[in-house]
């Protein structure tokens, strides 16, 4: 069945349809991941965009319960160039069509992504509409695209986050993934420690990488306040990646203010842009974001470039933070700012995906500074 991507900007791209046949519409960004599509479609971080990939061939190893970062997919919709109809691999337990067939997200593939992306690069992140079926019109599904809110100004946080709080369960098979590199790497007479995150929108693997340094973790809604944090005696607490715009996240900035120099904090991504705010800083939204397993970020304190994954479309502008502020790290791409540190509260920040998944593992180390943070406040 023909499909089509329409832009808000009258540009139209026609492919295949796959994945579930509906309209869905969206923000519309591009990754260069070449590989873990599953957490990427799981990802709530994605919540509201529809998501190119520049990896060509996408699907072939199918999907497993063990590599979703959620419940269940949060892109709006996918673009691929190729997308297997089957799967090749031990661990499959669903191909990837009828995976995101059953969660009703549509996929257009049999596209030049190359174009897309390039169109993308030039002229920035746009809204977009993918439709399937025939004689689509092609002008009325532009209008649709052009009338999407956009993301400047919403908050998406509150949408995905828990309407719960709850305990996270490392010992659950379903919150294990058999990964080598994520048994426990604290001393195994370390004192256990209690972490609240707040879950503007949170990946799994960070949960599993914070009870990898002995933490046990209470998840708490992205609109809890601050005293009823503190009344559950956390050892520290954190800030997680989330969806759209941080302005929005008043409570949120509120919350920040209101834990700073009563508890370490640490944040991520969304979290990163909260900090930023709460310390008097102001943020703005990048021309395409930053997507992808293969950021170069500079860390200043060790002189040492790390790769990382990213996922956001906003930043911290550096030059508004105060001077009680360091600036840690810098993304090498566009020498935008990618990580702070209050100079004397227990509070440090950085703007991409330590935990990865998908991505590499160079900075695992932020979540053991963490811990380190946490047991010196503790003295």
């Amino acid at each position: 069945m023909q499909a089509i991507l329409a832009l808000e900007d009258g540009r139209i791209f026609r492919g295949k349809s796959f994945g579930a046949r509906a309209e869905c519409s969206g923000e519309v960004v591009f990754n260069t991941s070449m590989s873990g599509y599953q957490e990427i479609f799981t990802d709530p971080s994605y919540a509201g965009q529809i998501v190119v990939l520049t990896n060509p061939h996408i699907g072939n190893y199918g999907t497993t319960p063990h590599d979703a970062e959620a419940k269940r997919p949060y892109i709006e919709g996918l673009v691929t160039r190729e997308f297997s109809p089957m799967s090749s691999n031990w661990r499959s337990t669903q191909v990837a069509d009828e995976y995101l067939e059953r969660y009703g997200v549509p996929v257009i593939a049999e596209i030049d992504t190359r174009a897309v992306v390039r169109h993308l690069r030039a002229h920035g992140v746009m809204r977009g509409v993918i439709a399937s079926g025939d004689n689509l019109d092609t002008e009325a599904l532009v209008a649709k695209a052009r009338a999407i809110k956009k993301m400047e100004g919403t908050d998406l946080a509150s949408v995905v986050t828990t309407k719960t709080a709850y305990e996270w369960d490392a010992n659950e098979p379903r919150n294990q993934t058999g990964d080598a590199l994520l048994t426990a790497a604290h001393e195994s007479d370390a004192e256990p420690l209690h972490v609240v995150a707040y879950d503007f929108g949170i990946k799994q693997n960070i949960l599993r990488m914070l009870t990898r340094e002995g933490c046990r973790v209470t998840v708490v809604p992205a609109t809890t306040p601050a005293e009823e944090v503190l009344a559950m005696k956390p050892d520290g607490v954190f800030f997680s990646n989330g969806p759209g715009d941080p302005e929005p996240l008043e409570y949120a900035v509120k919350n920040v203010k209101g834990l700073q120099g009563k508890v370490p904090i640490f944040g991520i991504c969304l979290g990163h842009q909260l900090f930023g705010l709460a310390l008097g800083g102001k943020t703005y939204k990048l021309k395409f974001g930053h997507h992808g397993g293969n950021h170069p970020i500079m860390n200043h304190r060790t002189g040492k470039v790390e790769i990382t994954a990213q996922n956001h479309n906003f930043n911290v502008d550096p030059d508004s933070l105060p001077a009680n502020v360091e600036r840690t790290h810098t993304n090498l791409n566009d020498h935008t700012l990618a990580g702070l540190k209050h100079k004397t509260d227990p509070m440090f920040s950085v703007q991409y995906h330590p935990e990865a998944s998908p991505g590499p593992h160079d900075s695992h180390y932020l979540f053991r500074d963490f811990r380190k943070m946490m047991e010196e406040w503790k003295k």
